[in-house]
């Protein structure tokens, strides 16, 4: 049996679809995240899940040892379930195509809680306030769950079937559900790098184009938005208009 496995979600949302072939530093989004996610030193394997409609546009973005899953209905959580039980794996780390700034390391964090409370249902990460960062536009972040809470969650009456993980951080009187704070130095208003928008490509180009290389952390990301004030500035507005949509 393998551990843990790191499933990619393309977003079914139409008007998200779009995003995944657009290049960033020269290679698509897509690719982007599944070279991020795969530079994890504790997944045995990862794939990614999308729509039975997008499957041939994405198997095209998808590097050829990655697998790619097509779900043939909005039901995301059994596709989850079925592909996991398929690989026999006890657990996996989620991530949204929609973050190309995921880090390895802090997926590599979350596995290495797991090891250290077998008994969690699920992990992630909290802001200072205590909400979960994955709620927030942060884009840096995974999550972590077993498939025996997954499976515990999709025999609920109630569940949303179209969101993976949403039944069991939402639920932590259901699920051992442990929160890992944030860095300090990611836990701020004005940093935005989940791709929601036009405005979040263009910011997400500039810092690629400063990085200016593949080899790189979330530390420094944090440094070179450090120098960028009137970025920053715009990611605050970006974040506030979405909490008050």
């Amino acid at each position: 049996m393998l551990n843990t496995l790191g499933i990619i979600e393309v977003r079914q949302e139409a008007q998200r679809h779009w995003s995944i072939g657009r290049k960033l530093g020269g290679k698509s989004i897509l690719e982007r995240v599944v070279r991020r996610v795969t530079d994890s030193e504790r997944l045995d394997r990862v794939v990614v899940l999308c729509a039975s409609e997008q499957l041939a546009s994405v198997r095209g973005l998808v590097p050829s040892d990655v697998e790619v899953v097509a779900t043939e209905s909005s039901d995301l959580l059994s596709t989850a379930i079925a592909t996991c039980r398929r690989l026999n794996v006890k657990s996996l780390v989620h991530v949204s195509h929609e973050n190309p700034f995921v880090d390895p390391e802090l997926i590599d964090r979350l596995v290495n809680t797991a090891d250290a409370h077998p008994n969690c249902d699920y992990i992630g990460y909290c802001r200072g306030d205590g909400r979960p960062a994955v709620l927030t536009h942060m884009g840096m972040l995974a999550e972590w769950c077993s498939v025996a809470a997954l499976c515990q969650a999709a025999r609920g009456v109630s569940v949303d079937r179209r969101h993976l993980t949403a039944s069991l951080y939402a639920h932590p009187e259901q699920f051992n559900v442990r929160l890992l704070p944030v860095p300090v130095e990611l836990d701020r208003e004005d940093l935005r790098l989940r791709l929601d928008g036009e405005e979040d490509w263009e910011h997400a180009h500039v810092i690629y184009e400063a990085l200016g290389h593949d080899e790189w952390d979330w530390r420094q990301v944090v440094d070179l938005l450090h120098g960028q004030p009137a970025l920053r500035s715009r990611m605050a507005h970006l974040n506030q208009a979405k909490q008050c949509a």
